[in-house]
């Protein structure tokens, strides 16, 4: 786990990843979760073309912006799940780059405001996730700070071979490990890593990129997501990066739980 630079006004090497997002069936309940689990206040997220939307911050640091949560139309079936973004300097050319590696575009490339511009892909196995062009919005600086996402992994059956689209899309450096498990570096900096497909998840389990937030107390905060309606999918245990434990909200969106250090 990597905190990352410490000036959020600095550009980030491509590849970064620099923000989180959830589309849920229910916008109100998940502010109800996730405030009550993370201590998270919101605030509309204005006009960002895509549907309702709201920006969760940590209260106890006004003005922090941690995630987005995004409402699903409700033709919508597919099920909720938490994605992140990854910088880029020109979001036109990196979904181009998409499209001609096997990859799909769903949304955009679009502007969202001042902030920056974003679009929506998907890698050739499926597993979705976020472009980034910064303009006045940069995303939060990696720091662990309980409520704050602080790692991204891809879950995928053969990683070295799932590592070349994000390589070539991003310019990554790879570190391969002696469990299968791929690290990616930008500008020399570990920021996300595939890992083999766990054999606690359900076989044929597709390919996804998970989300770990940061809280300063693992179990007690599996046992608040549980109180609250949410799954705990794998109870509190010790990794090497800390005590952490997988959890699911109320609608299904599966994320991690890890130690603030």
């Amino acid at each position: 786990m990597t905190e990352g630079a410490t000036d959020p006004t600095a550009p980030r090497p491509p590849g970064t990843p620099c923000w989180v997002t959830l589309l849920a069936h229910s916008l109100p309940a998940a502010q109800d979760f996730y405030g009550a689990l993370f201590g998270w206040e919101f605030e509309s997220g204005g006009d960002v073309r895509v549907g309702p939307y709201t920006r969760a911050i940590r209260a106890e640091s006004a003005g922090h912006e941690v995630a987005g949560i995004g409402e699903l139309s409700p033709e919508t079936r597919q099920p909720p799940v938490w994605t992140p973004y990854f910088t880029v300097h020109d979001a036109d050319e990196a979904a181009a780059g998409v499209r001609s590696t096997a990859g799909t575009v769903a949304v955009g490339p679009l502007d969202l405001g001042e902030r920056g511009r974003m679009a929506m892909c998907a890698d050739p196995a499926g597993a979705v996730f976020g472009l980034w062009q910064p303009a006045t919005h940069r995303g939060p600086v990696r720091t662990p700070l309980p409520g704050t996402a602080v790692w991204n992994e891809l879950w995928a059956p053969e990683p070295s071979m799932m590592s070349r689209f994000y390589e070539w899309l991003f310019g990554y450096a790879v570190d391969k490990q002696a469990d299968g498990s791929v690290m990616l570096l930008a500008a020399g900096e570990v920021v996300a890593a595939i890992r083999p497909i766990a054999p606690t998840l359900p076989p044929h389990t597709p390919p996804f990129w998970g989300t770990h937030f940061a809280v300063t107390d693992v179990d007690g905060s599996a046992a608040k997501a549980l109180a609250l309606g949410g799954r705990v999918l794998r109870e509190p245990y010790d990794g090497a990066g800390g005590r952490r434990a997988e959890v699911a909200d109320p609608e299904g969106a599966e994320f991690t739980l890890v130690a603030s250090r």
